[in-house]
């Protein structure tokens, strides 16, 4: 009966963080596949300079912790006068993590389509740009959008720890109801079930996207 009142009393304020965490996962999302799309596409930069840059930044958010990132970014980037809201610096930590995992995605998609599709974009006399955005780029979405995908769900647990920075997302509202009760079964398999909901949408939306994708196009390959 107790779990129940629980249940009842707390359950809208446990949504509330909800919608909190699935509005990190939206914009942390956008920011990561901007972020990929950039330093993916640099690193196959002719520039030798701009592929270091890549990779730095690349090296750089994958050889530290999230939460070493993002207490950077909220304590840290103000003592430079770059103030961010708890929200704002989630966001930015996040997604410049995520976005250094993604690059690697979006490097490997590009090189994995064939070297003919390369030679055709020659023959038909186009630039370097006009080959990737109308040619390449399509035909590597397709092999990309199942990493894009599981990303976008560790896009979407990593959210929980901008609750260290006082973020009310989801596990900061079930950590307050937790002492707020004394209970800690209710609040924690309400999460988790409401993590498990916002995967599956995911997971749902990507197979579409892959669908989308998919139609129409086959990946030649040409050899390496």
């Amino acid at each position: 009966m107790q779990n129940l009142n629980v249940l009842l009393e707390y359950g809208p304020f446990i949504l509330e963080g909800a919608i909190v965490t699935v509005e990190l996962t939206v914009l942390c999302s956008l920011l990561v596949l901007a972020t990929a799309m950039a330093a993916g596409v640099t690193l196959l930069s002719r520039s030798f300079w701009l592929r270091a840059v890549a990779r730095a930044y690349v090296e750089l958010f994958r050889g530290t912790s999230l939460f070493v990132q993002l207490f950077a970014v909220y304590f840290i980037l103000p003592l430079s006068g770059v103030n961010l809201s708890p929200f704002e610096a989630g966001i930015l930590a996040i997604g410049l993590n995520g976005g250094a995992y993604g690059a690697e995605i979006v490097r490997a998609g590009i090189q994995a389509i064939g070297r003919d599709q390369r030679e055709a974009t020659v023959a038909l006399n186009l630039k370097r740009w006009q080959a990737l955005w109308y040619i390449i780029l399509p035909q590597a979405m397709v092999l990309m959008l199942p990493s894009f995908g599981n990303l976008a769900i560790d896009v979407m647990k990593a959210t929980a720890a901008t609750s260290l920075i006082t973020v009310s997302e989801l596990t900061f509202h079930a950590q307050t109801v937790r002492m707020q009760t004394g209970q800690t079964a209710i609040p924690f398999i309400m999460i988790f079930i409401t993590y498990l909901v916002i995967a599956s949408v995911l997971i749902s939306l990507v197979r579409w996207l892959e669908r989308r994708f998919g139609r129409g196009i086959v990946i030649a390959d040409g050899g390496a």
